[in-house]
């Protein structure tokens, strides 16, 4: 694209910009994201960074939009409980929450419900665990990962974090997520001018 208009470019210089503007954009598209569905699915998925397994948690909801994303190291309580207290504060109580069947995750729901539960005075969240009815964010995983796969793997934790976080921003979009002034589905193009405005 940069070639057509008489502009060489560097691939380096491009990945510069992915690792300066992602949090930036995505900090204003957080801003102007719509609102999300009270049946959310919950996984994690693996990332090689310099050889070694880390871990990306994501939720999407019943609509297949996505609610909330944490990159790990860890793959533990600690980690399920920061990634499920990130989701909850930033959108609210779900209804009802489907995982696979981990343990860790079950338990991390459970915890952070009952600490929300005595703020708010709500019902618990149901939670509903088996591998075959999280196939639709097992489905959206693989949109993550096709675009991981090219890259021939992470050399930093903070370059995959905020890497991942650019691949999310786009799948956000792509799913036409954010509310913009004109509620008309608009492109990627489009959005991008009104988030950089």
């Amino acid at each position: 694209m940069m070639a057509e208009r008489g502009i060489e470019l560097d691939h380096s210089t491009v990945h510069r910009w992915v690792l300066h503007f992602s949090p930036k954009l995505l900090e204003h598209f957080n801003r102007r994201k719509r609102q999300v569905t009270r049946k959310w699915h919950i996984d994690e998925t693996y990332i090689k960074v310099k050889g070694q397994w880390m871990y990306l948690y994501r939720a999407i909801d019943s609509n297949g939009d996505t609610v909330e994303f944490w990159f790990s190291k860890e793959r533990d309580l600690k980690a399920a409980k920061r990634f499920i207290r990130k989701a909850l504060a930033r959108h609210g109580r779900p209804d009802r929450i489907t995982i696979d069947g981990s343990q860790t995750n079950r338990t991390a729901i459970m915890r952070c419900d009952a600490e929300d539960r005595l703020k708010r005075g709500a019902n618990p969240i149901t939670i509903r665990s088996n591998k075959y009815f999280n196939n639709n964010i097992e489905q959206d995983h693989r949109r993550i990962k096709r675009r991981i796969r090219s890259m021939l793997g992470f050399k930093s934790e903070l370059a995959a974090a905020i890497t991942l976080a650019g691949i999310e921003l786009i799948h956000m979009m792509r799913k036409q997520q954010g509310q913009f002034a004109n509620s008309v589905t608009t492109t990627l193009k489009q959005q991008f001018v009104a988030l950089a405005a």
